[in-house]
Formats: C-alpha cells, structure tokens, sequence
C-alpha cells in the first residue's frame, strides 16, 4: 500500500516537470523574447543606422534657368524719303553709328528751292504794303477792310513759305534716333518713293531681351526684377533687369511674355542673336537648408527628426521656398542641430538610432 502511494507521488511530479517546461517553452520564453524586441531597435540587431547632417546656414537661391530668349534693338525702322524724286546725295557709310537728326541722304529739290526764293522776295513788298496800310489807316485816309486784306496777303506769303520748307524738308532723309545705320539699298540717282527703303537703322544701346515664362512664375516676375544672360561666344554673363511683362497669359502656350533691357553700353552685343536667360527669384544669404527627403509629412504636418541622445526626436518646422531636391526651413531648427536624413518612413518618436557617418 505504501509502494502504490510513493508511486503515484513520484508520477505527480514528474507530471508538474513536465508541464513546468512546456509551459517554459512555449509561453514564457517568447513573451520574454517579445519584451526584449523592441529595447534591441530591430530584432536581435540593436538601434537603427541612419545617416544625418548638422544644420547650418548658408547662402540660398532659387532660379529658373535656360530660359531661351531673342536679343533685339531698342529701337528699329526701315528708312525712307517722305517725298518722292531723285537721289542727289547719300552722307552715311554703311555700319556706322549716327546720331539723331543727322542728314543721310538727299532727293532733288531744286523747284521747291526756287519757289522758297521767289515767295521770299515777295515777304518784302508785302511787308511794306502793309506798313502804309496802317499809317493810312491811322490817318482814316484807308478803310480797315483794306488794311485787313493786306495783312492777310502776308500771313498767306508766310505760310506758302512754311509750306515749301516743309516740303523742302521731306527731300531730307535724317535720323530718327542715335542708332547704327546697315546696309543701304539705293544708290545716288536712283528714284525713290515713301515706299522705297533706303536702309534699316537700329538703336543697339541699350537691347531688349525678349522671352516667355510659365503662368506658375506670373507673381515672381515683375517689373524691376534681375535677369542674368549668356550668348555663345562671351564667356562672361550680362546683367539686364525687366522692364515690361505681358499683362495676360498667353492661352495657347500658358505662358508669360516679359521683355528685360541690357544697357550694353559699349554696343558689344549685336540684336538677332539667341540667349539663355536666368532669372533668380529668391535670394537669401543665411538660410537653414535641409533635403527634400528628410521632411516627414503627418496629419499635414511638416516634420523633420533630429538626433538627440542617441534617439529620434520629431520636431515640426516651417518651410520656405522650395525645389525638387531642397527646402529651406524658417522656423522648427537651430543651427548645430543634427538633422537625420535617410530611414524616415521608419523613424518615430524616441526610436534608438545610430549615426554612420557622424
């Protein structure tokens, strides 16, 4: 009887052993393993690695750039007579400059010079009617009627006079404008009419820079704003600023004319030519720069994580202007914050990180 009952207590034991390590096995020790996961960062192979950059301020621009544009003269008119006849004298050499009202060429005006001589002649006689005119008519030895025609055959004369120079004037081809004078396409003797263009004169100082940009940049650009230029063959850039933007959008190309102008000064450029055009449309000289893809957004939030103690630290920011491959950050860092750039989408509060390459 004692046998049978040391037995069974020798079996209930080694039935509480057993159970002891199945319940080890298959329930403790993975709840301990599951505990341990996260205080190891990711699985057994502890914080993550993640690359960062400490925050500092530097300069910043943003710009649009190869913009094609066209270079033209300020200003550019075909010339020709007023008058119609025939060329007696040209006074300018082709691809020179001139200046305004210089005298270019001359069409005949030998009858109009004599009619001007014979009118003038006539200003004396009619000056001296008049004078006795009025000392007659002071004396009441003339009427006023008298004395009024006579004062208007003067006034006829002069302006039969005025009409001849005027006519006289139309014989002369001068300069508009100070400019440099092409090619001419007439020779002495050659009859010409209004219609006829004798050369083409350009202004070239200063030039006018001619281009587009898309209806996304209307607010940025605007009368006064700084352009930058390049033109194949200079290796320097030239400096030109906007003076005119288009007062719609273009409906068929959505885009915005804008005309800029080059003092060129020195009359080194020449119009007809094409440029790349640059437009810088936000300068900043201190500015906390971050990269695009450190910026974490959430519930539509801009977040950034910086490293502090050897964690993730989520911190909100504001952002500024921005491209494709940067962001420049006005409020939420400091400079000498390290900012963690690369594993965002698996960072989160608190999460053990570890720097590689700082």
């Amino acid at each position: 009887m004692k046998k049978s009952y040391n037995r069974w207590i020798a079996l209930g034991v080694m039935a509480l052993i057993v159970t002891g390590v199945v319940l080890w096995r298959f329930v403790w020790q993975p709840t301990v393993a599951d505990g341990d996961a996260p205080q190891r960062g990711r699985g057994a192979q502890g914080p993550l690695s993640v690359q960062g950059m400490v925050i500092g301020q530097q300069p910043l621009s943003f710009a649009l750039d190869n913009i094609t544009a066209t270079v033209t003269a300020d200003e550019e008119v075909d010339l020709a007579f007023e008058a119609s006849g025939k060329i007696t004298a040209i006074h300018f050499r082709e691809d020179t400059g001139v200046r305004k009202g210089q005298l270019l060429a001359k069409i005949n005006d030998a009858p109009l010079q004599a009619q001007l001589k014979k009118l003038e002649a006539q200003v004396k006689l009619s000056e001296d009617r008049l004078y006795r005119q009025s000392e007659l008519l002071e004396r009441d030895a003339v009427s006023r009627e008298a004395y009024e025609q006579a004062k208007t055959e003067l006034a006829m004369l002069q302006a039969d006079i005025d009409l001849v120079k005027a006519n006289i004037a139309q014989t002369e081809l001068r300069a508009p404008f100070d400019g440099v004078i092409g090619f001419r396409y007439v020779s002495e003797g050659a009859n010409v009419s209004p219609t006829t263009t004798v050369a083409r004169l350009s202004k070239i100082v200063p030039l006018k820079l001619n281009f587009a940009v898309s209806e996304r940049y209307v607010d940025a650009v605007r009368q006064g704003t700084k352009v930058r230029f390049t033109v194949d063959g200079y290796l320097d850039a030239f400096d030109a600023e906007v003076y005119a933007v288009s007062s719609e959008v273009d409906m068929a190309t959505r885009q915005l004319d804008v005309k800029a102008l080059y003092p060129n000064y020195r009359g080194q450029l020449m119009p007809g030519r094409y440029a790349a055009v640059s437009i810088v449309l936000y300068e900043q000289d201190n500015a906390m720069v971050i990269p695009a893809e450190a910026l974490v957004k959430e519930m539509g939030v801009d977040k950034v994580y910086v490293y502090r103690g050897g964690k993730a630290e989520g911190t909100a920011i504001t952002a500024g202007q921005r491209t494709d491959s940067q962001i420049e950050v006005v409020m939420g860092l400091m400079p000498g914050d390290t900012l963690i750039t690369t594993g965002t989408l698996q960072l989160r509060e608190g999460l053990a990180v570890e720097l590689e390459n700082l």
